[in-house]
């Protein structure tokens, strides 16, 4: 049965025979079928909003490697594109809006997209995901949060120095908050669409949060994602990841969330310490390990899970995504490596 599967028993902490091991970004460029794929395509979008082919590269990396949880192909601006934006993926740039948000009147402009009409392809891919992993392993959802859509929204694009939405969150607060809470009711909607669908786990990434200040985090980032996790409301479990969000560990733990996902800033055994059985944990490997040689990729690896220790709740995973120019093969070692030294871990102090 799916829900016996080591992926959700984690996110439940519940005892598994091996720690379960998923890779952010697994379906991507460094795997040469995606690219294979995404060039029949012809460009990102046309990728990401055709069932058949978002499908296809979801599969990709599950058929290479022992995953234990597909996670859907998309991508975290599809809110912002339905909401009429003019997205556009520019190569060796990243996105662009042909309309960013600046002024009132912009913000005054925006609606709620449909998650089954204006984002269906979404609930679409989904549903053929499903039928094609037979509930082999779990499939995750995802969002991005309301505060990294809004600062994508409001740059215009990937920024460096934010200032843009900085200025607006200093300047205009009340009108921040009113583009936050538009952003948290339509990914409110569109992860509820995705739980419909089949989706059986949902993350929200957060990748912004974490250049915020202490106080505006929990004013301008937290409470949004709460709201999302208040109206997913357990139907299935929740993962929250904040990169850059080591120093808030306890109080997103406190927002109901099953998982808090970890960036590599933040030794895994001491966040267990700090959230105590709360919540699991994901993460929480450096992805540039993966260019380095077998022995480093096991040594580290296996430094995380001796971390972690032999409790239920670990994920693992890596502290943010895989990037192009990685080799599968190291992959492969790393998805191993997790396996057989948790397993190993788990077992002797089961007889210990």
């Amino acid at each position: 049965m799916l829900s016996n599967s080591r992926f959700l028993r984690a996110l439940r902490r519940e005892p598994v025979d091996a720690t379960p091991v998923w890779v952010m970004r697994q379906a991507g460029r460094y795997l040469p079928e995606y690219r294979a794929t995404r060039e029949r395509a012809g460009d990102f979008l046309t990728l990401c909003k055709t069932p058949e082919l978002a499908c296809e590269v979801t599969l990709q990396p599950l058929a290479r490697f022992p995953l234990d949880a597909a996670i859907v192909f998309s991508d975290i601006l599809t809110i912002p594109d339905a909401m009429g934006l003019g997205l556009s993926l520019v190569e060796g740039i990243g996105p662009r809006f042909a309309h960013p948000l600046r002024s009132a009147q912009d913000i005054r402009r925006l609606g709620i997209p449909d998650p089954e009409d204006d984002l269906g392809y979404v609930s679409n891919a989904i549903r053929l995901i499903k039928r094609e992993l037979d509930d082999k392993v779990p499939l995750i959802g995802f969002c991005g949060s309301p505060w990294t859509l809004a600062t994508y929204m409001i740059e215009g694009g990937s920024g460096h120095d934010f200032k843009l939405v900085k200025q607006m969150l200093y300047d205009e607060p009340a009108l921040l908050h009113q583009l936050l809470d538009l952003l948290a009711k339509a990914s409110s909607a569109y992860l509820k669409a995705q739980i419909s669908a089949g989706a059986d786990a949902v993350m929200i990434f957060d990748t912004w949060g974490g250049i915020l200040s202490s106080n505006a985090y929990h004013s301008f980032s937290l409470p949004y994602i709460k709201h999302i996790v208040d109206e997913v409301d357990n139907t299935v479990p929740t993962i929250a990841f904040t990169k850059g969000g080591g120093l808030w560990l306890e109080t997103i733990a406190d927002i109901g969330c099953s998982a808090l996902g970890l960036d590599w800033s933040t030794d895994v055994g001491e966040a267990r310490q700090r959230v105590g059985n709360r919540v699991a944990l994901q993460g929480n490997l450096d992805p540039a390990i993966l260019r380095a040689k077998p022995a480093a990729i096991i040594e580290q690896a296996t430094a995380i899970l001796n971390s972690f220790g032999a409790h239920p709740g670990h994920i693992f995973n890596l502290g943010h995504g895989i990037t192009p120019d990685i080799d599968p093969e190291n992959v492969a070692i790393l998805v191993d490596t997790v396996h057989t030294a948790s397993a190993a871990i788990l077992q002797s102090a089961k007889h210990g």
